[in-house]
């Protein structure tokens, strides 16, 4: 009972992770059709046109982020999700009502406006939900990620005009399901409705509002509202800031301030860098065309449905070990196997020194290792490693960050393809994974079952914390 309606409520938001995994892939199943002279459309695409389309969701994003910490604070958390869910209902509407190139790219533009929901639901998630199963469950959302991927591979196979209503329908179903929801405890601290912050601790523990264990909670949100700040200029020194003090603060001023918030964030733009460079986000997006191009002997679509099916398991498999070994080992471990799996699936390709089905394992192998890492690693911590008053900042700067990176690796797949070939750009994939271990192995302290105040602490230098 106690963990029963945050697993529905998580349940529910990852609905939406489903239907935004679904737009994530959809250029891999129109992008021969679009480019045909079969195509859908009014004209055939052009490659540059092709190279946009598989960049939107990331561009996006990149529209969209910036506007989260506003909107956030203002609308809450639930409504903001809410407001995400109907972009998603009016892109699908243009898509479907128009058969015009322009109108499908200002249309999936839209819908992929929406994809900042790969910062809003961590953030949400990680808000409600207590700390024994905080990763757990952050990282379980993220499982109907890939889930919408094979999901979309597989509407591929439909008509092109009964997919769109298809991916029309499922918006619809999520923005009524986001309903649901409610509202975060720490915005409603925020904005000084303690009472009501109890009544949602107490719904989602499945307790009454007059238990210890809510009262507990409210004390830890409130020291989470109001830090003890490590001085740049003396360590050893601590700045104590009352709550009005505190609140005066401008965001600068808050980064001057704590050290530890400083490095939080270096730590996070680090793992987004992991995110970007290890290189699973060209196979997620060009799935289709990837796979006829490294393994022309399979069938492209149940390639690329087997590949989805691989990321549901490795996410699965994070989703049980996030807990339980940690965020550390797994970031760690998993970028040295990514790497490993990087150089012999460039090698393969370059030199094909084994049948093709080879080519296939390795690309497998190489998408389960980074999702058990860096494609999942770096959305739990971002949204537990900052303390609440700079959290909407980190996080939108680590998202722009990582949704810039995305869009520019996606534009740029297919001219740098063509200049140096697949298997060169392997390498380059698995060089970022060595260089994540290293980075990652001095850097990233573990923060598993730790509350927001310690996983602060842990990023104070040595002599801060002997000072304490």
């Amino acid at each position: 009972m106690s963990i029963r309606n945050q697993v529905f409520a998580c349940s529910v938001v990852s609905y939406l992770c489903f239907s935004t995994g679904i737009i994530s892939c959809w250029p891999s199943s129109v992008i021969k059709v679009f480019s045909s002279e079969n195509t859908t459309l009014n004209r055939v695409m052009t490659e540059t046109e092709i190279s946009l389309l598989g960049g939107l969701p990331s561009f996006g994003a990149l529209c969209t982020i910036p506007l989260m910490g506003k909107v956030f604070d203002t609308l809450g958390r639930k409504y903001t999700i809410v407001m995400i869910s109907l972009l998603q209902v009016i892109g699908w509407s243009i898509v479907c009502t128009f058969d015009y190139v322009l109108s499908t790219l200002i249309g999936f533009l839209i819908t992929g406006l929406s994809s900042c929901i790969y910062l809003s639901v961590p953030v949400y998630v990680g808000e409600f939900c207590q700390e024994s199963i905080r990763g757990t469950m952050t990282s379980g959302v993220l499982v109907l990620f890939p889930v919408g991927w094979m999901f979309s591979y597989l509407l591929g196979m439909l008509e092109y005009h009964t997919m769109n209503y298809v991916c029309l329908t499922i918006s619809i179903v999520g923005t009524l399901l986001m309903f649901y929801l409610r509202e975060s405890p720490l915005y409603l601290m925020k904005k000084g409705l303690e009472k009501e912050a109890a009544e949602v601790i107490a719904h989602y523990r499945g307790i009454k509002v007059n238990n210890k264990k809510v009262h507990r909670e409210i004390e830890n949100i409130q020291r989470a509202l109001n830090p003890v700040f490590d001085d740049v200029t003396s360590e050893t020194e601590k700045l104590h800031l009352n709550k009005k003090e505190n609140k005066s603060l401008s965001t600068w001023q808050f980064l001057k301030k704590s050290r530890s918030t400083r490095r939080a964030l270096l730590l996070s733009l680090v793992l987004y860098t992991a995110a970007i460079f290890q290189g699973q986000i060209v196979v997620q997006v060009y799935a289709e065309p990837l796979f006829s191009l490294a393994v022309p002997s399979m069938s492209a679509t149940l390639s690329s449905v087997l590949f989805a099916v691989v990321n549901i398991f490795a996410a699965l498999f994070v989703v049980y070990l996030v807990d339980s070994s940690g965020r550390r080992p797994l970031m760690i471990y998993s970028s040295i196997c990514t790497a490993v799996f990087a150089v012999a699936l460039g090698s393969q390709i370059q030199f094909s020194w084994a049948p093709n089905w080879v080519t296939a394992v390795f690309i497998y192998l190489f998408c389960f290792t980074y999702t058990t890492g860096a494609g999942t690693i770096p959305f739990t911590m971002s949204a537990e490693i900052f303390l609440p008053d700079i959290k909407n900042f980190a996080t939108i700067v680590s998202f722009e960050y990582l949704f810039l990176g995305f869009f520019f690796v996606l534009f740029v797949y297919n001219p740098v393809v063509a200049a140096v070939g697949l298997g060169p750009l392997f390498y380059m994939f698995a060089g970022v994974c060595v260089l994540t271990t290293i980075l990652c192995f001095f850097l990233m302290p573990e923060t598993k079952g730790l509350t927001v105040d310690v996983i602060q602490y842990q990023f104070c230098s040595p002599k801060a914390q002997n000072s304490e």
